[in-house]
């Protein structure tokens, strides 16, 4: 079967244990995601099964929204409440100065990502290393904050929602916020609401190909040689300059690359999008 969906990730399940529940529930064993969000972390999370989880690279999954509360006067290692290991009382802060410091960050932000992150140091994971007390030393990322606001203030909870690049570490962007305003904090909920045009429907399945960020190629010979993936002249096709396209036969589409005048097949004879019959209509828990 092949299906692309978003579910809606639980909250203190990990997303690739989840997928375990999207096997069992559409009888599958081939289940792709994109775009992990932390166990803490609710929300959109875009899946795949069947041929369609080879085109997760293709897809147009940016800007990515968020909606966040910052717990005012806690304070853990983790920048989340999975390790809050101090709470302190923090004096009320007006609402315009909360405003004020969100308004810093927009733009381009270099900053260092959570040191427990799936960030890679050696070949091992540095929340591995965080959890067994080494050190871990990450370089700086450059993030863009496309815009930052408030959605409510009820002290000490900071609810604010952004919208940012693939990437963003939305666990930092809390301590940047906390620093600006000069107190302890840490991120008590996170919940992704949508990456691109992709947001949670309720698993509806969608065309992947209404979803890609690669432009279209038309090819003007015999679709046979096409999709039985023959070398093919650059002649063949209305574009000749160098890129990454999508290719529609009668039957499938392929994904070719053009590159100094030679095609070469990135994919091949996939299966045009058909609604499921019988898709699921209840929400995932």
């Amino acid at each position: 079967m092949n299906r692309l969906f978003v579910v809606h990730k639980p909250i203190f399940r990990s997303s690739n244990g989840y997928m375990g529940y999207v096997k069992r529930k559409y009888g599958t064993k081939k289940v792709g995601f994109s775009g992990t969000l932390d166990p803490f972390a609710t929300g959109c999370l875009i899946v795949a099964t069947g041929q369609y989880t080879k085109l997760f690279q293709y897809l147009n999954k940016t800007p990515k929204t968020y909606r966040a509360t910052l717990w005012l006067g806690a304070n853990s290692p983790s920048l989340d409440i999975e390790r809050v290991d101090r709470i302190t009382e923090v004096p009320s802060i007006d609402e315009e100065a909360i405003r004020s410091a969100l308004r810093t960050l927009e733009g381009e932000l270099t900053y260092y990502p959570p040191k427990f992150s799936a960030k890679s140091i050696d070949g091992k994971r540095a929340y591995q290393l965080a959890r067994e007390g080494k050190e871990v030393n990450l370089k700086t990322i450059t993030s863009t904050i496309h815009e930052i606001k408030l959605l409510n203030y009820n002290h000490p909870f900071v609810h604010f929602e952004a919208t940012v690049s693939e990437g963003t570490y939305i666990r930092s962007l809390g301590a940047l916020l906390a620093d600006t305003l000069g107190v302890d904090a840490t991120l008590s909920s996170l919940h992704r609401v949508r990456e691109g045009a992709f947001y949670y429907e309720i698993e509806k399945p969608l065309d992947p190909f209404k979803y890609l960020s690669i432009p279209r190629n038309t090819y003007t010979e015999d679709e046979e040689w096409l999709e039985l993936g023959k070398k093919l002249p650059v002649e063949y096709f209305e574009v000749e300059e160098d890129g990454v396209y999508l290719v529609e036969t009668r039957n499938f589409y392929a994904v070719i690359e053009i590159a100094e005048g030679k095609v070469s097949y990135k994919l091949n004879r996939l299966e045009k999008f058909t609604p499921a019959p019988n898709a699921p209509d209840s929400p995932s828990i």
